[in-house]
């Protein structure tokens, strides 16, 4: 490979990477936005935008599929944590931190999802099973696993236009929110079920299909 090839692919990847930075922004402050408001905000033109990725749909799955990665590559790595409510714990703070749920449930049903997601979802629902049959035993009573995607929601909830701000208050809440899955006494109605946790999805699918 030459110098001046080497060079292009470099400045491509770096292309790539502002273009998705600039995606996340415009998406999640509106998912609504148009694609042209996302090459305004990398600073390049359209047709740069579009020789990476066909449409609106192709970029929105491309965030959404990189944080449903990142949720299962933060659920591998607490895994290996021997003590199982450090390694909870310090999933969901992870997680937390890298507000994969903006990228995630922020942007479901804004575009069609592909088989491979469909498998990769399927692949984080038993990380995360696996890390929370690890502390079941000290849970409150009628806590489930699928009670970990709304907690996580509400934290990705939290948003101010101060950064920090926003992740300190979002810390902040998990605490509290940790604290609560291990206070005594049960929880008043039934935990979500799993049409509830995957309607946005499937409705997505829908739309995109119809």
């Amino acid at each position: 490979m030459s110098d001046s090839t080497a060079g292009r692919r470099r400045q491509a990847a770096r292309n790539d990477e502002t273009i998705l930075a600039a995606a996340r922004e415009v998406f999640i402050a509106d998912a609504k936005a148009p694609m042209a408001a996302v090459a305004e905000r990398a600073g390049v033109g359209m047709s740069a935008l579009y020789r990476r990725y066909t449409g609106k749909d192709d970029l929105l799955r491309t965030l959404c599929h990189d944080g449903l990665r990142l949720y299962i590559a933060e659920a591998e790595r607490a895994a290996a944590e021997p003590d199982g409510w450090t390694a909870f714990a310090a999933f969901l703070g992870a997680v937390v931190d890298a507000d994969v749920h903006s990228l995630t449930v922020h942007l479901a049903g804004t575009f069609r999802p592909t088989a491979e997601m469909y498998a990769d979802a399927v692949v984080a629902g038993e990380r995360t099973a696996a890390l929370f049959d690890r502390v079941r035993g000290a849970l409150r009573e009628g806590v489930t696993v699928d009670d970990v995607s709304m907690l996580l929601e509400m934290c990705a909830a939290i948003r101010l236009p101060d950064p920090a701000r926003t992740m300190e208050l979002r810390r902040r809440y998990l605490a509290l929110l940790l604290d609560g899955l291990r206070v005594d006494g049960l929880l008043p109605g039934p935990p979500p079920t799993g049409a509830e946790i995957t309607r946005r999805w499937r409705q997505g699918a829908a739309e995109a299909g119809g």
